[in-house]
């Protein structure tokens, strides 16, 4: 293995993972429907990266903060449009201010840092930012502490503020009439003439430093981006993830489902057929669902390197960066095996799940294994010229690809693979010269 740093080994750590599902629904698009991709000549159904990512982010997040596994204890992010109602909920719960007063504040003062907000004339918009923000957990805490502290200049600053907002939006309604009135437009955008009062210099960087990306390691592993703000700083992370897709064709059914009326079938239990209403017979309601079965192809790697730096760029020294990677290193191997994104997940037991085999190696690049499916996978019978069930012939063809690529790759480490199938268990030790180590635990799939 080369490397610039020996504490970090090879650059790049490769995932590869096959999962079989039976009648689940992890994402849809905007009809409802599974999602797909056409390969190979073949349509697959898709399982999307963000969807997987999120799930991980989530499932690393969780334990975090419930004290358990690699990250247990440390900081991590959440991506909203509340901040300024969480901000609000703090300067209200832990000091004492009234809720109309410390909504307006919150969201007057990040508005004034440079986030767009939604029009004021909707109110289920009005104090959300128009863009998701992924920021550390404690960052409303931070500004509504800041607030508190200098309330004393930040209440004048804020009524000047909302004042010169609301003049500005008298002025724009005014000109829309105008030109509606006027043959031709105003000379000049009154909406434009607004001068709002800039936020205090100290209050800005407080809001700024608040929003940063800090020391939350979910950040630094899944990155981020923010172009409202050009000095909050952007983070390029150092997971990349690929859309998961059936190895083979899709195959999808539409699921009829009758939900039954309690209070009517109680009725008919205790003869109480009078009590009826019009509508008293069939069901109470039905409708269709589609449902995907499938095995499953998900690839993701991890920059090691890219990970210190970003830990580094957050503050942390050279030592804790790379303590910190190992630990978040860990816990994101630890997500992409047992995440699942939770869509449908009372209706299908999908969280349940377990992959039916791990490939994890070292390189100095990525690999991207998906052109082992690019045929799909002939499930009739072997006998037949097929190639049996999808997921041991997946596997087989996983680790051929796996063995072809690492003779002629001198970067490649060992491969290490993991499975939670018996049969693909047996069959591991029926396989030959495929260059990979059997490991029984999330853990040994680091190096």
């Amino acid at each position: 293995m080369n490397s610039n740093s020996p504490a970090i080994g090879s650059q790049f750590l490769s995932l590869h993972l096959l999962e079989t599902l039976a009648a689940v629904l992890p994402v849809r698009d905007e009809n409802g429907a599974p999602k797909s991709i056409v390969y190979g000549g073949a349509e697959r159904h898709m399982i999307t990266s963000q969807a997987r990512r999120r799930a991980e982010r989530f499932h690393a997040r969780d334990r975090a903060n419930a004290g358990r596994g690699a990250l247990a204890g440390r900081v991590t992010g959440i991506r909203t449009r509340e901040w300024a109602l969480l901000t609000a909920r703090e300067l209200t719960s832990e000091h004492g201010w009234q809720q109309d007063e410390a909504i307006r504040t919150a969201r007057a003062m990040i508005e004034a840092t440079g986030l767009k907000f939604g029009d004021t004339d909707k109110k289920t918009v009005a104090n959300l930012t128009r863009v998701l923000l992924f920021a550390p957990a404690d960052a409303g805490t931070r500004i509504a502490a800041h607030i508190a502290e200098h309330a004393e200049s930040v209440r004048p600053w804020t009524e000047e503020y909302l004042a010169a907002q609301a003049a500005a939006a008298v002025k724009k309604k005014r000109g829309r009439k105008d030109k509606e009135t006027m043959q031709e437009e105003p000379e000049e955008d009154t909406a434009a003439e607004a001068k709002l009062p800039p936020v205090p210099a100290e209050t800005r960087a407080a809001v700024l430093t608040a929003l940063a990306p800090r020391d939350a390691i979910d950040i630094a592993l899944y990155g981020r981006f923010l172009a409202e703000i050009a000095d909050s700083p952007n983070v390029d992370g150092a997971v990349q993830s690929s859309h998961a897709f059936t190895v083979h064709e899709a195959e999808q059914v539409d699921d009829f489902y009758a939900a039954a009326d309690d209070a009517k079938l109680d009725r008919k239990k205790n003869a109480l057929d009078f009590l009826d209403a019009a509508d008293d017979v069939g069901a109470g309601m039905t409708g269709y669902q589609s449902l995907i079965s499938g095995t499953f192809y998900r690839h993701a790697v991890l920059d090691r390197r890219r990970l210190r730096r970003n830990l580094q760029a957050a503050g942390m020294s050279e030592q804790e960066a790379d303590a910190v990677s190992v630990a978040a290193e860990a816990e994101f191997v630890t997500a992409f095996v047992e995440a699942f994104p939770e869509a449908k997940k009372n209706s299908t037991a999908s969280t349940g799940s377990l992959p039916a085999l791990v490939l994890a190696f070292e390189g100095e690049r990525p690999y991207n294994y998906a052109a082992a499916f690019q045929a799909p996978i002939d499930e009739s019978p072997i006998d037949k010229n097929g190639e049996g069930p999808a997921g041991p012939a997946a596997v087989k063809r996983l680790l051929k690809h796996h063995a072809f690529v690492s003779q002629r790759r001198p970067d490649i480490s060992t491969g290490r693979v993991l499975t939670y199938d018996p049969q693909i268990n047996e069959l591991l030790h029926a396989l030959h010269d495929t260059g990979v180590t059997a490991v029984t635990g999330i853990e040994e799939l680091t190096a």
